[in-house]
């Protein structure tokens, strides 16, 4: 595949972009990256330096792909992380441009907003943004279980109750959903499940809780189940070898006691997902 990605990067660490792209290249996929912003490290230390680019210049850069004449050979588009509207705004223009001079091109939209426990920690206005402009025009969507309640109106605390919000949104316009750090009343102590939704059908599979939670991990699981949802045609195949990975990229940082994912440590897992999980049939 050929997949514009357009997120954030950091010279340190791995979110955004800095997450998407080498797992990406690993499987065998180009990538054309693109910045929205390029920091020294994440927000998440509390102190970062480097520029925050303006929508016009991710604009200009966007422009310049396209007049190499290559954009229509672009498979898919990625996003993460949106700031502002005008951010959002330039990556649903290079959605359409990419859609109208390939039909077949898919985008798939991390609607970063927030996750249980810290709430909302994006700008006031941005999850309506999401959720009214962004999410419906999107083919596919990674939220995590937090922002999946947000994005369909509700709190769901049953299985049954995230496959209907699920629903809801997808009723939007989204085709595929994939909801990650799904914890519900059903699951065993200990645990949480992933859960991917299609036309095709519904999927679950469920992990042990690993006591850690770091930064770019939701990045690298869009970016995995895009790339596996893409080649395999199949959300049962993309949740299972996206779960497997991503997993055991979480255990190799657990094992490190590094902060950041250990996504160049463990990469042999990412070009070769282990059969480690099963993905049980929802309906």
């Amino acid at each position: 595949m050929k997949i514009l990605s357009i997120q954030s990067s950091v010279a340190y660490g791995h979110v955004g972009n800095s997450a998407a792209v080498f797992p990406l290249q690993r499987l065998g996929h180009e990538v054309w990256p693109v910045l929205t912003v390029h920091f020294s490290n994440h927000t998440g230390y509390g102190a970062w330096r480097g520029p925050m680019l303006a929508a016009a210049d991710v604009a200009e850069v966007i422009a310049g792909i396209t007049d190499r004449g290559v954009l229509g050979d672009a498979d898919a588009v990625l996003s993460g992380y949106q700031g502002d509207p005008a951010m959002g705004a330039v990556i649903l223009d290079a959605v359409e441009k990419v859609k109208a001079l390939n039909p077949a091109a898919v985008y798939c939209c991390d609607p970063v907003m927030g996750d249980a426990g810290r709430g909302m920690f994006v700008r006031p206005g941005i999850p309506e943004y999401l959720r009214d402009t962004v999410v419906p025009r999107a083919d596919i969507i990674t939220p995590n279980h937090f922002e999946l309640d947000f994005l369909a109106g509700r709190t769901t605390t049953s299985l049954a109750e995230v496959l209907d919000a699920v629903d809801v949104v997808r009723a939007t316009g989204p085709r595929h959903v994939l909801v990650t750090s799904v914890l519900h009343g059903d699951l065993p102590p200990d645990s949480l499940e992933v859960v991917a939704v299609s036309d095709e059908g519904a999927w679950a599979v469920t992990t042990p809780l690993l006591p850690i939670n770091p930064n770019g991990g939701g990045d690298v699981t869009a970016a995995l189940y895009l790339a596996h949802l893409s080649t395999t045609g199949s959300p049962a195949v993309a949740v299972e070898r996206t779960v497997a990975s991503v997993f055991a990229v979480l255990e190799a940082t657990l094992a490190a006691g590094t902060r950041e994912i250990q996504l160049v440590a463990a990469q042999d897992v990412i070009a070769d997902p282990p059969a480690r999980f099963t993905a049980r049939r929802l309906r």
